[in-house]
């Protein structure tokens, strides 16, 4: 005869086992189950630099400052073999790896490529939540290719941002953006996984708690505290346990190990405005030396408004003086510009409008009040429930 103790909690864990499959099932039937891609670009700052730059190809580069104040932004594979880490200092960097390189942050290059893999997900589908510039959610429950398969298409969007840029993607592929985001690491670099429905709840069971996406060092050193190792630890804690001891984010940790996570894609929102901005090495008191900046400025404002297929009516000229005061001046037309030149002209006149107060350390260029070109609204469609297994 079982001991009582023994049979209590076996008929606990039976219950739990049971509550979960239940979740599991209504997740299904109430038709949020959804075939998610998160894809992450390979250290992808650093990734840009090798690709511009072949010298620097299969060395420990770190993309940052390499002042004793300087921190590293970005980091190579070469470089990470030493421990080197992007939010690193410099100086931490350079004891651990004496031979790294270091570039400087070229913000707009980086924007001007992830443009282009924005692109290649359009190819795809329009349910994209980018996260960053280096990584996103793609909803392909329904897509462009007709392709049921998601791990398919996660391969043929590496694949292609491989042939044309040159760079490498992973991918993480579930049925919901937790899953997927936990996914997209595990095969790094250059690689994907696939977390297919049956799999999902041994997935979380066996999951380390540390690597749960979300989880951070306080919240992991109190997880640990309470004896909660993995996610099997986490689902045998009540849903009341849970938020007594991390409030709000309780009842996440509940539904998440269970495999329920219902936040949607949502694509990206309506940018509101697109500047250019350049702060000089040496403060500038000549209108003539101002004029040849704002130019190179207006340049690359108009280059990324073609690139965005972006129309703005409104124009503003930021001006940040030598003792840091900053002033904006703005003017809203009947049509948008639709030139460099124009732009330009635009903010010649309002760098003309008044004197200047001192001489000037930064000027910038901010094109607002876009046009609307695309009125519809990317919406989730119910799922044919004959896809549901297909990933």
């Amino acid at each position: 005869m079982l001991d009582d103790n023994i049979y209590y909690q076996r008929t606990k864990l039976l219950n739990l086992t049971l509550l979960s499959l239940l979740y599991f099932c209504t997740m299904i039937l109430s038709e949020s189950f959804r075939k998610i891609i998160h894809i992450d670009m390979d250290a992808f700052y650093a990734s840009v630099e090798q690709l511009d730059h072949p010298e620097l190809r299969g060395k420990p580069i770190a993309v940052g400052g390499s002042s004793n104040r300087g921190v590293v932004a970005a980091a190579s594979y070469e470089a990470r073999k030493y421990g080197v880490r992007s939010a690193m200092s410099s100086m931490q960097a350079k004891k651990l790896c004496p031979q790294l390189l270091f570039v400087p942050t070229r913000m707009e290059r980086y924007s001007e490529i992830s443009s282009q893999i924005r692109d290649i997900f359009h190819n795809y589908t329009d349910l994209i939540e980018p996260l960053s510039l280096d990584e996103a959610y793609l909803d392909v429950t329904e897509n462009k290719i007709n392709d049921p398969s998601a791990t398919r298409i996660a391969r043929k969007i590496r694949a292609e941002i491989y042939d044309k840029l040159g760079l490498n993607a992973s991918a993480g592929i579930s049925i919901n953006k937790f899953l997927a985001k936990v996914a997209s690491d595990y095969n790094k670099p250059n690689g994907q996984k696939t977390i297919s429905p049956d799999e999902v709840l041994e997935f979380l069971e066996n999951l380390e708690i540390k690597k749960f996406y979300g989880v951070g060092k306080v919240t992991l050193d109190k997880m640990y505290n309470l004896g909660i190792f993995t996610g099997a630890d986490l689902k045998a804690k009540s849903k009341e346990f849970l938020e007594e001891q991390f409030g709000k984010s309780g009842k996440h940790f509940y539904y998440i190990v269970r495999g329920i996570h219902r936040s949607p894609v949502r694509p990206t929102r309506t940018r509101k405005s697109l500047a250019v901005e350049r702060t000089f090495q040496e403060n500038l008191s000549s209108e003539l030396f101002m004029m040849d900046r704002l130019k190179e400025i207006a340049d690359k404002v108009a280059y990324r408004l073609d690139n965005h297929d972006l129309k703005g009516r409104t124009v503003t000229l930021k001006i940040r003086y030598s003792d840091f005061q900053i002033q904006t001046r703005s003017r809203t037309l009947d049509h948008p510009p639709k030139s460099a030149t124009e732009i330009l002209a635009i903010a010649k006149g309002l760098l003309y409008q008044d004197t200047l107060d001192n001489s000037v350390r930064l000027l910038g260029i901010s094109v607002s009040n876009f046009e609307q070109n695309d009125n519809s609204i990317q919406k989730q469609k119910p799922i044919d429930i004959q896809l549901r297994f297909d990933f």
